[in-house]
């Protein structure tokens, strides 16, 4: 899957809430509960969101995505300073192609980590209690649209000749990642499309 893990490629289509929460989910209280008593970490958050996908089938071809720079294992690290945009998509295939949940609720990555992970196992309750055909008809909603602008060319999205070197491309994609980036003030849809274009430049040129 070319999603890029980091920065956040959030889904095009889906809205972006403008003011978020504060949720706090902690384990008091019962797995989803949210008191404040222990506020999860941002690796809580991954584990019960891979648990979620695991059990669904799905953690070997998924990419959780977040303003978080990256641990070497390609998960969100921990011990990072709250990004602007706390959002979170995380995207996996099945047979009917890539699904996304994507979540920036709330005002910590780690509690829309946790919100993914309990909307997914209150989605397999559901086929546990015999709803498999409603589950199926809740999941096609979360398909995965094109990222933006997936119908222009690489070269377009880079601003590069059709031509261009593999260092000319590199070199558009560092210019426009400092200028689009998320931590820098903006926006995610852009620098999704950026990094889709700078993926295929690379198996695209020499």
């Amino acid at each position: 899957m070319t999603i890029p893990a980091y920065p956040l490629a959030w889904p095009a289509g889906w809205k972006r809430t403008t003011r978020r929460a504060e949720a706090r989910f902690s384990t008091k209280g019962g797995r989803w509960s949210t008191s404040r008593a222990r506020s999860l970490t941002v690796a809580d958050g991954v584990q019960r969101v891979r648990e979620q996908l695991d059990r669904m089938g799905m953690l070997d071809d998924c990419v959780i995505s977040t303003n978080l720079q990256l641990r070497l294992d390609g998960l969100p690290r921990s011990n990072q300073s709250e990004p602007a945009d706390p959002g979170v998509a995380v995207y996996w295939r099945d047979a009917a192609g890539t699904r996304c949940m994507a979540i920036d609720r709330y005002d910590r990555v780690a509690d829309n980590l946790a919100a993914v992970a309990a909307t997914l196992d209150a989605m397999r309750a559901i086929e546990r209690h015999g709803g498999a055909e409603i589950l199926e008809r809740a999941f096609t909603g979360f398909t995965a649209l094109p990222a933006p602008g997936a119908s222009r060319e690489w070269w377009e999205v880079l601003g590069v000749p059709r031509t261009a070197t593999r260092e000319d491309a590199r070199a558009a994609y560092r210019r426009l990642a400092a200028q689009h980036h998320p931590d820098k003030g903006g926006d995610a849809a852009r620098m999704a499309e950026i990094n889709r274009a700078w993926d295929e430049a690379q198996g695209a040129t020499a």
